[in-house]
């Protein structure tokens, strides 16, 4: 099976506005890792309720997380590190500093955005522009550049 480890800030968007599964649809399982499950709880404790396709997965090395910089926050680090340790084929993150060393590791990266193409592409989505809109009115960043080439390259 394909490992997808997951960072909070997709999870945290999707459910949001209510498109959550578009990462099972998309990816069957995925895998977080504690810090993860903390910071996607904190604010709504329900919210991995029901939700059997998340796997959440404890780091071995907990000593590695000491060698990361002070500026990726906890969840981003555990990320990268059980995304080494499981052999992860894709890691979904949007913070451009925590995607730079992530790619510097040698991870595959996506953005939340990216899953939304790959969705569409899927036939899961069929449009990308109202999701867009969505998670822009939910205080999910999106520049205007980035919307419209994300709409470009949809085709929209």
């Amino acid at each position: 099976m394909r490992k997808v480890v997951v960072n909070s800030t997709p999870i945290i968007a999707l459910s949001e506005i209510g498109r959550l599964r578009i990462l099972k649809d998309l990816y069957g399982e995925i895998i977080i890792p504690n810090a993860v499950r903390d910071e996607v709880t904190v604010k709504a404790p329900r919210r991995l309720d029901g939700h059997d396709w998340i796997r959440v997965t404890a780091i071995a090395n907990l000593a590695a997380k000491e060698m990361f910089t002070s500026a990726l926050h906890e969840g981003e680090v555990e990320v990268m590190l059980l995304a080494k340790e499981v052999g992860a084929v894709l890691v979904i993150m949007d913070d451009g500093l925590a995607r730079r060393h992530a790619k510097y590791l040698g991870l595959t990266i996506t953005g939340t955005v990216g899953v939304l193409l790959r969705a569409k592409s899927a036939g899961i989505i069929t449009e990308i522009a109202p999701v867009l809109d969505n998670l822009i009115q939910n205080e999910f960043y999106i520049s205007d550049d980035v919307r419209r080439e994300v709409l470009n390259l949809a085709g929209e």
